[in-house]
């Protein structure tokens, strides 16, 4: 006698038994796009001025909005840390933006549990030109001397690079998620 409910049946039609997410991918995938998306501003263009988005701290805003409890609130520390070293940056400038992010992000989530594109794009949109003004802010302090129009271009192509990196990520998060064969 089959009993319905016992053997998973994909769209396909196919059975599905014994299939279950890769552990490992399922929470690797996350920090290891982050820091690849990192490492990728400074391989594509080497440029006099900032033009590039800073593609990690985009790809942790979007993890962290797509998926809240994925990435703890200290994750901020280490993913920084590695942008720091990869961004030019003064070391310890994105491990104290990213923690603040992931700070910020965990008390909207808190106090907005119900939200929709558009205040996750107003907010996302908050967090990056905060980031790009408040890094050149120290940047400065470091001993650099850029005004503050010089970063017009890389917040304005960051802001309209958002919602590809958010798309970019949602892939990601399916990806992360497809069952493979379980073997005990």
């Amino acid at each position: 006698m089959k009993f319905p409910g016992f053997v998973k049946v994909d769209q396909a039609g196919r059975k599905r038994i014994n299939r279950v997410p890769s552990p490992f991918l399922a929470r690797g995938l996350p920090w290891a796009s982050v820091m690849i998306s990192s490492i990728l501003p400074g391989m594509l263009l080497i440029a006099s001025a900032p033009i590039m988005p800073p593609l990690g701290f985009l790809a942790f805003v979007a993890w962290r909005q797509l998926r809240p409890g994925l990435m703890p609130v200290w994750a901020g520390l280490p993913l920084g840390f590695f942008d720091d070293l990869f961004s030019g940056q003064p070391v310890g400038s994105a491990v104290l933006l990213w923690s603040l992010a992931a700070i910020v992000l965990d008390e909207i989530e808190d106090r907005l549990p119900w939200r929709n594109f558009l205040t996750e794009w107003l907010v996302a949109i908050g967090l990056i030109v905060a980031y790009i003004v408040l890094s050149l802010f120290i940047a400065n302090i470091a001993g650099a001397s850029t005004p503050l129009h010089v970063i017009v271009p890389q917040i304005v192509i960051s802001l309209l690079c958002y919602p590809f990196v958010g798309r970019v990520v949602a892939l990601a998060d399916r990806f992360r998620l497809i069952p493979f064969r379980e073997i005990r």
